[in-house]
């Protein structure tokens, strides 16, 4: 998950953005763990989530061992190209971020919740990185389902960023935006960690804690 070579925290201007493909990628029909559908319909009475918080491998584990949630899957969004590779979003030419979309009940675990989990298992504060993680691939982002969930991400953003800098931590570099278009990663991708235990996890919080409710 370690890029080298030129510049990449830079975001691509669309201009110069490489073309992708019209046909989707071929990846996973299932889900490693539980077994279901990776593309099917959010069920009547769940909701959606998106997040960008490093390499998804760990960002995905994280989530799937969460109480509440029903199905997660990672893929590439809030970039320029259509169904980009993995290789391809590795460039830095495709704009996109990795991301986790996972499916949940908020019957049982809310959104607020969940932000909870997004702000305390990464560092929002990093621009263009994660750790060893550089490139515009790995920038911290909240995707919104609907304008409820960007309210709540705002007022988490707030909160949270008042609790990092008494900490001695800088700003927030964290983008909160309309849910892009999700396209799903390779095969391997999916579940990585799961298939490879022992496999790279780059993931890792700042140690100061969210206030839950994220009013306080």
């Amino acid at each position: 998950m370690f890029g080298f070579g030129a510049d990449k925290t830079r975001m691509i201007p669309q201009a110069e953005a490489l073309a992708g493909r019209a046909t989707p990628l071929a990846t996973a029909e299932t889900h490693a763990i539980s077994g279901r559908p990776l593309k099917a319909p959010v069920p009547d009475g769940m909701a959606e989530a998106l997040f960008g918080m490093g390499c998804f491998w760990g960002v995905e584990r994280i989530f799937w061992q969460t109480p509440g949630i029903w199905l997660t899957m990672v893929g590439y969004a809030g970039g320029y190209t259509p169904n980009p590779t993995y290789q391809e979003v590795c460039t830095g030419k495709t704009g996109h971020n990795e991301v986790v979309r996972v499916i949940f009940d908020p019957a049982t675990l809310s959104y607020e919740a969940l932000l909870q989990k997004f702000w305390e298992n990464h560092d929002p504060t990093q621009g263009m990185r994660q750790g060893n993680d550089r490139g515009t691939q790995y920038r911290s982002g909240i995707y919104c389902y609907s304008a409820a969930q960007q309210q709540a991400a705002e007022a988490s953003r707030t909160a949270y960023g008042g609790r990092l800098q008494a900490a001695g931590y800088g700003a927030v570099t964290t983008e909160i935006l309309p849910a892009p278009e999700f396209f799903y990663a390779e095969d391997y991708h999916q579940q990585y960690l799961h298939k490879n235990p022992q496999g790279y996890c780059g993931i890792g919080g700042t140690g100061v804690t969210c206030p839950i409710g994220l009013s306080a």
